[in-house]
């Protein structure tokens, strides 16, 4: 059973910055791409970004691109997500999850999830 735990969420002011960090059990960590998506409430969960298992290969949805950035530490089993520039619509809570199959962009490619980490931008 692989756990998730996400961290590094508060309450910042708009155009300010936060580090959210997610870190992993197991000794399989490397092995997956990983990804973080949102939910604010009343909609659905939406894709942020996904890093592929050596950080090769980035994805950002259209909406954080140039303020946000994905990396990872396959030594600390950890995925983190910088981000910039903050904007009240980025309010939400902000989930990891390890990419499964299918496209990364949707919830249902991912199998296992961590609890969130609310984010909150005042304006």
């Amino acid at each position: 059973q692989v756990q998730l735990v996400e961290s590094g969420g508060g309450l910042v002011q708009a155009g300010g910055s936060l580090r959210l960090s997610c870190v992993a059990s197991g000794r399989t960590f490397s092995s997956y791409t990983m990804g973080w998506f949102r939910q604010a409430p009343g909609k659905e969960r939406e894709f942020v970004a996904a890093i592929t298992q050596n950080g090769g290969r980035l994805y950002y949805a259209d909406s954080v691109k140039g303020r946000f950035t994905i990396s990872r530490d396959n030594a600390k089993n950890t995925v983190y997500l910088q981000m910039n520039s903050l904007k009240p619509e980025d309010t939400a809570v902000y989930y990891c999850g390890r990419f499964t199959g299918g496209s990364y962009y949707t919830p249902s490619g991912y199998n296992y999830w961590g609890q969130g980490t609310q984010v909150t931008v005042s304006s």
